[in-house]
Parts: C-alpha cells; structure tokens; sequence
C-alpha cells in the first residue's frame, strides 16, 4: 500500500523509516493483556498504552517524524490547529528538536490541553468556536507570521510516524485478529491500514466515533467527504469532517463502524478506570466500551484495543462518576 500527497508517500517502508527517528526519542508503549475485560467481552483483549507517550496520545509519534524532516529543512517555526492533542504532540516534539511552535486551538477548549501546550513551551492561540473555524485562523497565522504550516491530519509525515504504533504490536502479537482504533481525523486509522493491511490483509479493522459528531461514518457509509456538526464533550472526536488523504486509505479497508452515544463514551472511561486503572479521556476510553457493544463479533478473537489521550477535564471525570454512582 502507497499513498501519495505530492511526491511524499505513505507506506509501510517510510514508517519503517519513522521508526529510525521515532525510537530516539519514545521507548514502545506497554501492550497488556487484561483477564477481566477478556472474561467480559469472550476474547483475548490487549491494550495498547499510547496513553503512556509524552503528551498522553499516539500523536506525539507523528509529531516526532515531521519535526525531524522540517529540522533537516532548516525550517524554525511551524503553526498548526487543534482540539488539543495532536497541539500538545506538536508543541512536545517541537521542543525536542529546538524548534518554534504556534498552537491555534477553539475558544473554550480543554484548559488541561491547553496548559499541557503551554508546558511545553508553544505559543498558544485560541480562536475560532470549532476545529474546522481554528484550522481557518491557523492559515491566516501562518501568512501574517511566515510560519510553516503543519495540517492536523493531512501530513503523511504524521502518518507515517503513527503507523510506528502497529509495527510494535505486530512484533510483540504477530497473530492479531482484530483492532479498535477510535477516530477524530483518522490519521491513525489511515496509519493503521497501512501497516496492518500491508502484513495481514484479514486483520479486522473497526473505528468508534460518537455519535455526536460522526462526519468521518457517514464520509465512510457515503463513499466520498461530508461535513457534520460536532456537539461531543470528547474532544478526540471533535472534528466536522473526514479528511481528504487518511480517508482515500482508510475508507475500502474497515471492517465497521462503531458509534457510541455521550453516556457510552462515559461509561468507556469508567471501564477504563475499573479494569486498567488507567484514567483516559473519552475517545482514548471509547475502544474498550465499543469491544463491548459487539462482543458477539469479537467472540474467540485476539483483540487489541488502542488507550490514548489521559488528558480529560476534571468536570468530565466528575460526571462519570456522579453518573456511574447513579446506577449503583
């Protein structure tokens, strides 16, 4: 598989490259086999930590890959848009590799983000009230500011950095059935086909997205890009569209969709929370109550379940809570 944006692939040899740069910076996060979940769901279920990276997601791997081919540029400053982790992964790897950051993020965003952001040193801006509205601001940025422009999603360097996530699974569990993968942009899934469908064309590949703002399912059961309103507390989700480039990879080679409502997404972090002891934000959270919801697909299966962003609000985590005691 070799996708194209320019004269820049996608494909499995360029993120065996990433893994050259990548694994200078990042040791491979722990994949973990939980009984409990097992029992619950009738398969084997791993989780794969990203939630233990720099930053807290898997974005940082393609942070890291495309500050390395801008350093080699000679590029200074780059200016990117976010709802938040893919702003904390740029402005990390930008302070790795000694160079400036711009983080432009919506009005209102996730102060826990927005701090982490601030942390590593990037110059944070907050405009726009959407993700879509903050990528406009971003452009204009980076014209008043001769700024290079980073896209939060169609980069094949970021891509292919992510894809340096499923070359470590398959090391460590070759004979993976299937995988969850929660999606916002979709570069990860589109990172995950890549790897994953070059090596096993039959690993299963299912992607969760709320409910609430599920641009990327309907741009899939469509065939072609649609925009859709995002109304989701989880800001991983948090996007109005699908993206041109990870979904021509992405958009053949999915085995289903899955879409939770709010109450579902709060219940996957208090999952989350019960059988890992890991506290994950809402999209990081969603793959274990999605394996849930289709158990009966899953049955007899070796599952891996990806666990990334731990950077949720402390209000979300009251509500889960307050939520879950209700029950009780």
């Amino acid at each position: 598989m070799n996708t194209k944006k320019g004269d820049y692939p996608i494909s499995l040899k360029e993120v065996f490259r990433a893994e050259q740069v990548v694994s200078k910076f990042i040791n491979s996060t722990p994949l973990i086999y939980y009984k409990s979940l097992s029992d619950q769901i009738g398969a084997e279920i791993f989780i794969k930590h990203e939630n233990h990276l720099p930053g807290g997601s898997f974005k940082i791997r393609g942070g890291l890959n495309i500050m390395h081919h801008l350093k080699h540029q000679g590029i200074t400053g780059v200016v990117t848009f976010s709802t938040g982790n893919h702003g904390i992964s740029i402005a990390t790897a930008a302070k790795m590799l000694g160079i400036d950051a711009t983080i432009v993020l919506p009005k209102g965003n996730n102060p826990e983000k927005n701090q982490r952001i601030i942390d590593a040193g990037a110059n944070l801006v907050e405009a726009g009230e959407n993700f879509e509205q903050s990528a406009q601001e971003c452009m204009k940025l980076q014209e008043e500011r001769n700024l290079h422009y980073i896209h939060a999603v169609n980069e094949p360097h970021l891509i292919n950095g992510v894809g340096t996530e499923f070359t470590e699974i398959l090391k460590e569990l070759p004979d993976i059935d299937a995988i969850i993968l929660p999606i916002g942009g979709g570069s990860e899934l589109a990172a995950a086909v890549t790897v994953l469908k070059s090596v096993n064309p039959k690993i299963e590949i299912y992607a969760v997205q709320a409910e609430s703002a599920k641009a990327a399912y309907l741009s899939w059961k469509a065939g072609t890009i649609m925009q859709e309103p995002n109304h989701t507390f989880a800001g991983g989700f948090a996007t109005g569209s699908a993206y041109e480039i990870p979904f021509e990879i992405y958009k053949d080679k999915l085995t289903d969709f899955i879409l939770l409502s709010e109450d579902e997404i709060r219940e996957g972090i208090y999952l989350a929370m019960f059988h890992t002891h890991n506290l994950a934000e809402g999209a990081g959270a969603s793959t274990i109550m999605a394996a849930k919801k289709i158990r009966r697909r899953l049955y007899g299966k070796k599952v891996v379940l990806q666990m990334s962003g731990c950077n949720e609000t402390v209000d979300c985590i009251r509500d889960v809570l307050n939520m879950l005691h209700k029950r009780i």
